[in-house]
């Protein structure tokens, strides 16, 4: 699972999650990648799940970029009464917007990637779209 190494604050607020991504929005690297279609959280462990999925697929057969990082943590408490303070860090997340690439690939046929990127999709919390680096 991928965590930063080191944060400046331990703990953030949630914040919103607004707008369209702008930056990370075309196939720079690879030929095929695969894009989000709505707003949400990437777990790290969504992240290692889809990676392994995409991995698994084309048999570790050509480069795999992921071009997202998990580096907001989100806390976790149980209940209790007011007072008490904020719950410990109990994972971490990356912010997505939609437009965002997530994956890119190259060295593989495009149905092969198709159908990587389609069984990684299943462990991903938001729609997301197959991109190609001409489109």
């Amino acid at each position: 699972m991928l965590i930063p190494k080191k944060t400046k604050y331990r703990r953030q607020m949630r914040g919103k999650n607004r707008g369209i991504a702008t930056r990370g929005v075309d196939v720079s690297f690879g030929d095929y990648g695969m894009k989000a279609m709505a707003a949400g959280m990437f777990t790290s462990r969504q992240l290692e799940s889809a990676r392994k999925a995409i991995m698994h697929y084309t048999k570790r057969g050509g480069k795999l970029w992921v071009r997202v990082f998990p580096s907001k943590p989100m806390t976790k408490k149980g209940e209790g009464r007011m007072g008490s303070g904020k719950g410990a860090v109990d994972h971490y997340v990356a912010v997505i917007r939609p437009g965002r690439i997530l994956f890119e690939i190259s060295g593989v046929t495009e149905e092969i990637a198709k159908e990587a990127f389609k069984r990684a999709s299943d462990k991903i919390p938001f729609k997301t779209s197959f991109r190609s680096n001409e489109n």
